[in-house]
């Protein structure tokens, strides 16, 4: 199978074993595949090669996963980074998120779950590059930088990891509309067969701490009992479009 501009996938992993199956079958898939085995040698194949996918374990020797995504995401290197991590790690998992990885793959995991993420990601990085809307404006000093990553909040910045910002471009273009988590997994994460999974919430309370003044009473992003998630209609609208 060929991949669309064969693709650059980084891929962090210190087990031997593990790293040899994951770049067997993404080339397989068509993917360009280069490896590191620990943080410090990750870093550095990212900053030179700049691909256009990381697979980033986060146990890792001489640098931890998280400070070498901490370090990619102050250089200002917003290369989508997908978490590989032990399933038993939900703090690690949260850190992760919050420091910029754009989501994250528990092990053990299924081949054909990492297969569907990486096409996702590497899917949503090229629909943004081709010219999305860049900006939307909200009332109360707060608008939404989709070029940057970033929410602006009277007069504080808040970086958005790639999932977060799809996840705010899915809802707006979609504002006034009740959107399920179904949609989002299927549409934002790519998914055919939908997983039981808290990611979607886990991400919209995340995004609700950025966007929203009073998260714990939610303006923005409204919650529809049961069924997911609403844009309230007052928001703005993207830039060229009614709102």
């Amino acid at each position: 199978m060929k991949t669309p501009e064969s693709a650059k996938i980084a891929l962090i992993e210190d087990e031997p074993q593990m790293a040899e199956g994951i770049k067997y079958n993404l080339e397989l898939e068509g993917y360009m595949v280069r490896t590191a085995a620990d943080g410090e040698e990750g870093l550095e194949l990212v900053l030179d090669w700049e691909p256009d996918l990381v697979l980033l374990d986060l146990m890792l020797p001489k640098m931890s996963g998280l400070e070498v995504l901490r370090e990619l995401r102050k250089k200002n290197v917003w290369t989508p980074i997908l978490v590989l991590t032990a399933l038993n790690r939900e703090g690690d998992i949260v850190a992760g998120l919050e420091t910029g990885a754009d989501d994250y793959v528990c092990k053990p995991f299924s081949l054909a779950e990492l297969l569907a993420r990486v096409r996702a990601v590497i899917r949503r990085s090229r629909h943004a590059k081709a010219g999305e809307q860049d900006l939307v404006v909200l009332g109360g000093k707060t608008e939404v930088d989709f070029l940057r990553y970033e929410i602006r909040r009277q007069g504080k910045r808040f970086p958005l990891s790639r999932f977060e910002a799809e996840i705010l471009r899915y809802l707006l273009s979609r504002r006034g509309e009740v959107v399920s988590r179904e949609d989002l997994l299927r549409d934002v994460w790519g998914y055919k067969i939908l997983p039981q999974t808290r990611t979607v919430d886990n991400h919209i309370a995340r995004i609700r701490k950025k966007l929203e003044d009073k998260p714990e009473d939610p303006y923005w992003i409204q919650t529809v009992h049961a069924i997911g998630y609403r844009f309230t209609p007052e928001a703005g609208g993207l830039p060229g479009g009614e709102g």
